[in-house]
């Protein structure tokens, strides 16, 4: 079994889904990688699978995640991506579940375990907190659960929700990772997620459908920074 890479907290996603690729996806992560260097804070990257092995080779610090992994092994498996492949180009992170991805549990678990084999860290997503609490029980490393329909609205969960699905989670397994990311679309936002518990927080249209999206990805992160450079005061 592989060793996974740690994941410190409070961290940071930056989630282009299918808005950029290529070289815009490159010139991003590339900043973002600039940041977590300079802040030693850990920022996850989510690319294209096509893009893994370009930024893997152009960043040395931000997390390389991919959007989706099947649970298959080595043969069979036309049209399914291959974990292994993922690991041997350099991925250090996938998501499972999205709601723009969703899995059958049984497709779930078997990702997660071979996830776990090859020491990627998996981020499991779930809709409702009655999701939240069945997909705790499979240990991902880290739990992303955002309301289906906040989702690309710049509408972020309110508190109670966060607060809510943080303890549902920890209660059956503290060891996982809390992100909360529904609809961040501002440093306020990101703010907000963090201290109503969240392990981290990120955004996706918030940051690339902005007129200068290095920009607010930067705000974004240094809020987090002075939260966590906060937390370390206490």
């Amino acid at each position: 079994m592989n060793t996974k890479r740690k994941l410190r907290t409070p961290f940071f996603v930056v989630n282009p889904k299918a808005y950029l690729y290529g070289e815009k996806a490159l010139s991003l992560a590339q900043a973002a990688d600039a940041l977590a260097e300079k802040h030693d804070i850990d920022i996850l990257f989510t690319v294209q699978h096509v893009d893994v092995t370009k930024i893997r080779q152009a960043t040395e610090h931000i997390f390389i995640t991919v959007q989706h992994l099947d649970g298959i092994q080595v043969g069979r498996g036309m049209g399914y991506i291959l974990p292994e492949a993922l690991s041997e180009a350099g991925v250090d992170a996938t998501f499972l579940n999205h709601a723009e991805h969703q899995m059958e549990l049984g497709e779930l678990v078997k990702a997660i375990k071979r996830s776990d084999e090859l020491g990627i860290l998996t981020i499991a997503c779930a809709d409702s907190i009655e999701e939240a609490r069945a997909i705790a029980l499979l240990s991902p490393d880290v739990m992303v659960c955002e309301p289906t329909a906040l989702i690309g609205t710049g509408q972020a969960s309110d508190d109670s929700y966060k607060i809510e699905t943080n303890k549902v989670v920890r209660e059956i397994n503290p060891d996982i990772l809390m992100l909360q990311a529904a609809g961040i679309s501002s440093v306020k936002d990101v703010e907000d997620a963090l201290l109503t518990g969240a392990d981290g927080t990120g955004g996706t249209s918030g940051i690339v459908c902005a007129t200068d999206p290095a920009d607010i990805m930067r705000q974004m992160i240094e809020k987090v920074v002075e939260i966590k450079e906060g937390q370390a005061v206490k």
